[in-house]
């Protein structure tokens, strides 16, 4: 699947998090939306991304916005994970990886020589109308969540 692109309607979906709570995605119309996708939790950079995204949802919510953590852990892996660090924002288990497909983010990596499937880190901002007005692809972590905050909400 390829990635969703600008100016395209968000696939909608249906996860639950790490407590078990459902979400809709259409649910979250009137709002503004950060959908960060990332490997694997209690990974370096994936706890970094969520600590940093957890740090900022004070500045994240006064712009009336939520911000969804998707990877394909388990809810008890996610659990894990948002109580080691004080998790303040749903991680959302996507563990048949079919979101992860309609969003274009399961792709075909390679470490040290091996091709493996995996999520590609990427993140889409989307707007009040479930519309996404903005991606950001292989992200770096560093400075990530912060660019985010600053120019895009």
């Amino acid at each position: 699947m390829k990635l969703i692109e600008t100016g395209e309607k968000a696939p909608l979906f249906t996860l639950k998090d790490q407590d078990g709570v459902e979400h809709s995605l259409k649910d979250y119309l009137g709002q503004k939306v950060i959908l960060y996708f990332y490997p694997k939790d209690m990974t370096p950079g994936c706890t970094q991304e969520a600590c940093d995204f957890n740090d900022s949802l004070k500045k994240i919510k006064s712009k009336e916005a939520i911000v969804f953590g998707v990877s394909k852990d388990t809810q008890e892996k996610h659990k894990k994970f948002s109580d080691k660090y004080s998790l303040s924002f749903p991680l959302l288990s996507d563990s048949s990886s079919k979101v992860c497909e309609k969003y274009g983010v399961w792709k075909e990596k390679k470490l040290y020589g091996k091709s493996f499937m995996g999520i590609v880190r990427t993140t889409y901002i989307l707007d009040e109308k479930l519309v996404v007005v903005e991606r950001f692809d292989k992200v770096k972590v560093k400075d990530h969540v912060k660019y985010i905050v600053d120019n895009c909400l």
